[in-house]
């Protein structure tokens, strides 16, 4: 993490989505800055409300309540057309499947070159040119790629062609929506270093979605758990592991599986559903406990987070 600049911030912010003739609340008063050159992991299970906040925040999900700002503007309400074009170029996504987020009947050079020809992003051909060869290469992949299509490659390969469509864009934020968990285990290794190695020279900042806490320890700086559309626990990762809170992102770390069969075969997994909690009159709130440590948490549950972390 380079500064403590922020490059986006949402405030408050609510996602619902009709649902008969009422309303389903997948997101609730979510708050969270990113800081420009971090990443920022989203943890949670399949319906939590991770991949929706992405989505909102690449303006394809509408927010109900609550505000969005990207470098200081707000990107949440109805914007102009130029604004809009600004918003898609600064802020791109990699997909979780490389295998339907890229156009089969496409080849590689169009697909790369998609965003600098509905962007006007280059000078001539040639320079065009220059650009999709200068992603490819940063990604791993050769020249000759070019002329491919996605069907002749493995989904490694195609989550790196889909990496280097978002580069092409020169983009300040990233979207990675699980970008590793449709590949096989020894390729994600890859994928996450390239990813890595990406930011360092280019200064990206990302939000990385992800349901797997082990995955995140290795690439992220800070750490929000979400539950139920609910962001329950927000720490820097090492804290976050040290001095997990909330009974929920107890239950996660419990779910992560140890290299030692032995040891794996006598863990006992915790398992939360919600029932420990007793909000009929102590109501729970988003509190700092410690500093740059966030929980939802009740009075009652707040002087005993404090006994175990000894303030």
């Amino acid at each position: 993490m380079t500064s403590k600049e922020v490059l986006l911030s949402l405030k408050d912010v609510t996602i619902t989505f009709p649902k008969g003739k009422g309303v389903f609340t997948a997101v609730k008063d979510a708050s969270f800055d990113i800081y420009k050159g971090e990443t920022f992991a989203l943890v949670g299970e399949s319906g939590s409300g991770k991949t929706t906040i992405g989505r909102a925040i690449v303006r394809i999900n509408p927010v109900a309540k609550g505000s969005i700002e990207f470098e200081g503007k707000l990107i949440s309400e109805k914007l102009g057309m130029e604004e809009t074009k600004w918003v898609t170029k600064s802020i791109q996504m990699i997909f979780q499947d490389p295998a339907t987020s890229l156009n089969e009947r496409a080849t590689v050079d169009y697909i790369i070159s998609e965003g600098l020809y509905n962007f006007h992003m280059y000078k001539d051909e040639a320079d065009r040119k220059a650009k999709v060869l200068k992603s490819l290469t940063e990604v791993g992949l050769l020249d000759e790629h070019i002329t491919r299509y996605p069907h002749e490659f493995s989904g490694g390969q195609r989550q790196r062609i889909g990496i280097a469509r978002a580069m092409a864009m020169e983009p300040r934020l990233i979207v990675a929506d699980e970008p590793i968990s449709a590949l096989d285990v020894s390729i994600r290794a890859q994928v996450l270093n390239l990813m890595k190695t990406l930011q360092e020279t280019k200064g990206l900042t990302y939000l990385f979605i992800a349901h797997d806490l082990s995955v995140v320890r290795f690439i992220s700086d800070r750490i929000a758990v979400i539950h139920l559309g609910r962001i329950v626990e927000l720490a820097d990762t090492e804290e976050l592991f040290k001095n997990p809170l909330h009974p929920y992102t107890k239950s996660l770390l419990s779910a992560i599986p140890m290299p030692d069969p032995i040891l794996e075969s006598k863990k006992v997994p915790l398992f939360y559903d919600g029932s420990e909690h007793d909000y009929s009159t102590d109501l729970p709130s988003f509190v700092e406990i410690s500093k740059d440590h966030f929980v939802w948490a009740n009075t009652k549950e707040l002087e005993s987070y404090k006994k175990i972390l000894k303030i």
